[in-house]
């Protein structure tokens, strides 16, 4: 009988041997099992830290800037402006009217995590030329129903100061709100369409 085949009916003289053979196997199996996620760790560490992450400050808008909703061209109109800085996107969507902006918040037709979200203060800022003066559109200030138009019409003018937004309500008119008292119905983008009678 040879001995291979006394190996494989478990030859008592071969058993121990055997027995070595195979747990000197599992050794070296978990060896480079061990081996091989210890080397996984410093590759997915050097994956994530090689891909800087999206920067939350604001970006000033350029001639060439268009809005997410509608290609409008911010800088040929009037009013405050928004951008949203979503944390699945390099670049911040911007927005020709904080109506949209505040829309896209309240009335998200997707749920995206957001890292910042910027508007601009019309107290520190020109209506019909505004730039810079971005302020966190989650604790500005806001008039609603007021008689200045932004890009979509009717519009919320931001403010950081309530000094200033008080200044113009007594202008312009309107009641200051805060985002949380903000309703859907508040920031519904038909109304502009609905109000027009020439479409």
């Amino acid at each position: 009988m040879t001995t291979q085949r006394l190996h494989a009916r478990g030859c008592p003289c071969c058993a121990g041997e055997a027995r070595s053979l195979y747990a000197a196997a599992q050794e070296r199996r978990l060896f480079l099992g061990l081996l091989a996620l210890a080397s996984v760790a410093p590759l997915a560490a050097c994956g994530d830290s090689s891909k800087p992450a999206a920067s939350t400050t604001p970006v000033e808008i350029t001639q060439g800037t268009s809005c997410e909703l509608d290609g409008m061209l911010l800088k040929d109109y009037p009013g405050p402006k928004g951008q949203i800085h979503f944390a699945d996107a390099e670049q911040p969507l911007f927005y020709c009217d904080t109506m949209e902006v505040l829309n896209t918040l309240i009335v998200p037709e997707q749920i995206r995590k957001v890292n910042a979200v910027y508007v601009q203060d019309m107290g520190q800022t020109d209506w019909d030329h505004p730039q810079g003066a971005w302020i966190d559109a989650r604790t500005a200030l806001y008039v609603h129903g007021s008689s200045r138009k932004g890009s979509m019409g009717p519009t919320f003018a931001s403010f950081s100061q309530e000094a200033d937004a008080q200044k113009f309500i007594q202008e312009y008119g309107g009641t200051l709100v805060r985002m949380s008292d903000i309703t859907a119905d508040m920031v519904d983008l038909r109304g502009g369409a609905n109000l027009d009678k020439r479409m």
